[in-house]
């Protein structure tokens, strides 16, 4: 497994974990299929938009 592989891996999978945090969000549900489109759509920028101005959960 190559460089390349393991880093689309690494992506694949953040994208797996913020689309999961999308879907547990509380927010409406047009909010949340935008930021899934975003995240599907730009796999590394949707991400790191999610992660830094995404709804973050209450603790």
């Amino acid at each position: 497994m190559g460089l390349n592989s393991l880093l689309a891996l690494i992506v694949f999978a953040l994208d797996i974990w913020a689309i999961a945090s999308i879907f547990n969000a509380k927010i409406e549900t047009a909010q949340k299929v935008l930021w899934i489109a975003l995240v599907l759509f730009l796999p590394i920028i949707g991400f790191l938009i999610w992660y830094f101005a995404g709804p973050k959960p209450a603790r």
